[in-house]
């Protein structure tokens, strides 16, 4: 099957095939991808790729609300542990984004409808014929960025959202010649 040129690793298949891209609404998802997203800052995707497994792990199968409750011994674990990007700031901001998005929630705000609203609800359709068209940040994901950092999120600049809005679907970036690009155009359409 045609792919999308960034396609190297074995790891890149199914997360390529089944996930990027495909428009998402769920808040599990939505949360966990917001955290990977941040740890993947200044790394491959293949890293984290290769780590999502011990991050679900460490991070409590990215539930939110035991993620906002670590206390240092969670925390020191958590540095000490190789499954995962050792690094304090990612980390720290980790359960600050957790406790962050309870924010939202104890806001009345509903996380999915929130993030979405930056592309009105509905994904963004691009017609790129290769990957180097493909802008690294945007109008949009600027603003969400801007609206992440001022509810308190951090790890979250224009480039970490955008690469997050390409994983959860609100921008379909596949490229033409892809498969997954038709694919992800028909799925839109059924929102």
């Amino acid at each position: 099957m045609p792919r999308c040129a960034w396609v190297k690793h074995p790891l890149d298949i199914p997360y390529h095939d089944e996930e990027w891209g495909t428009p998402c609404f769920d808040e599990s998802k939505l949360f966990e991808f917001l955290l990977l997203e941040g740890a993947q800052a200044g790394l491959s995707w293949i890293t984290i790729l290769k780590k999502r497994e011990a991050y679900r792990h460490a991070f409590a199968q990215f539930n939110p609300h035991k993620i906002a409750r670590f206390n240092e011994s969670e925390r020191t674990a958590l540095l000490d542990n190789v499954g995962i990007v050792r690094n304090r700031l990612k980390i720290d901001a980790a359960i600050g984004n957790a406790k962050a998005w309870l924010e939202l929630l104890e806001d009345g705000i509903q996380p999915r409808e929130w993030l979405w609203q930056f592309v009105d609800g509905q994904p963004r359709q691009n017609n790129w014929e290769n990957f180097e068209q493909i802008p690294t940040q945007t109008v949009e994901s600027i603003a969400m960025s801007k609206a992440l950092k001022a509810r308190g999120f951090r790890f979250v600049g224009p480039t970490i959202c955008y690469a997050y809005m390409q994983a959860m679907g609100m921008v379909n970036d596949h490229t033409t010649d892809c498969d997954r690009h038709s694919e992800c155009r028909l799925l839109a359409k059924t929102l």
